[in-house]
């Protein structure tokens, strides 16, 4: 009986140490989560009014542009897994892999070959592990984006846009990542950066599917200076990296928010087994105090019975 108290009171001294790990997680991804959160706010009106001065361009300027022409034949598309660094966030890393495997599996099926760009150790070993080839790797940055990684990023896929499919280059370029909802919900998705989707200004104007009502004023009458084509290639760098900082700060306050809740969850279950382990021990130390009992009476009893006898 004694050892099994021993191995109730280790069990609760271990569980009570993790449970000190986990509750300190959860209150660092806390404090950490808010920042995110108003990074990623901050940042996404810029970069949504960006594309859409971007689209207003292409669709009033009637040029044929890399930016938004489509490619005859697309042979071979780019896609940059947005991942994190760190696991304890739950379920995060691998509803985000199944989104970009979905998404492998959607332009493999369309006959396009895969350049794989990935950010974030858990995409890269994912990937390794599998004998994938990456193009490009960035690591430890998943938590803290900055303009400046953003835009290498960007630079290597626009190297890569721009670069013939002959020569392992691609005509098309994805983003797979965790798009932040709120606190409790955020959702992994896929978009197409490259070629750019132009929204026809008559359709937004009069409220279609493609853009809201209030967003008729993001189509102004434009004039070129030196031309199109020279405002184009200025705004096709920019666009790229706002595009790709938005989508790693969505992703860095979806991590944060996705690690507080696991952290919580693992201490609210660190607490259960705490007062599991704790009844069992108490269970064994009654158990044992009754054996000690029933023993020193049946001794006691022994004794009377051989004194009687005597």
């Amino acid at each position: 009986m004694g050892a099994q108290q021993r191995v109730f009171k280790q069990k609760i001294r271990s569980t009570s140490s993790l449970r000190k790990i986990f509750k300190a997680m959860e209150l660092i991804a806390a404090s950490r989560i808010q920042k995110a959160i108003a990074r990623s706010q901050a940042a996404s009106p810029y970069a949504n009014a960006l594309t859409r001065a971007v689209s207003a361009v292409a669709s009033e300027s009637n040029v044929d542009h890399v930016l938004t022409s489509e490619p005859e034949n697309v042979s071979r598309a780019a896609v940059l897994v947005v991942g994190p660094d760190r696991g304890f966030a739950g379920a995060y890393s691998a509803n985000l892999l199944r989104e970009a495997e979905e998404l492998i599996r959607l332009l493999h099926s369309e006959g396009k070959d895969v350049s794989l760009f990935t950010v974030g150790g858990k995409a890269e070993n994912y990937y390794t592990f599998r004998d994938r080839a990456i193009v490009q790797a960035w690591t430890g940055i998943s938590e803290t984006p900055t303009a400046e990684k953003a835009r290498e990023i960007g630079e290597a896929l626009l190297q890569s846009f721009n670069t013939e499919s002959a020569e392992n280059g691609v005509d098309e370029i994805y983003i797979v990542f965790t798009k932040f909802v709120s606190s409790v919900k955020h959702d992994p998705e896929y978009r197409r950066l490259l070629p750019l989707e132009v929204v026809d200004a008559d359709e937004v104007a009069t409220g279609g599917e493609s853009a809201p009502a209030n967003d008729a004023a993001a189509f102004p009458l434009y004039e070129f200076e030196p031309s199109a084509e020279a405002v184009l290639d200025s705004l096709l760098p920019r666009y790229i990296d706002s595009r790709v900082l938005a989508a790693l700060l969505s992703a860095s306050a979806s991590e944060q928010a996705s690690r507080q809740a696991a952290m919580k969850t693992a201490t609210d279950n660190a607490d259960d087994l705490i007062k599991t382990y704790t009844r069992l021990a108490n269970t064994a130390r009654q158990a044992e105090i009754t054996q000690e009992l029933t023993e020193i009476v049946g001794g006691a009893d022994a004794l009377a019975a051989s004194s009687a006898g005597d």
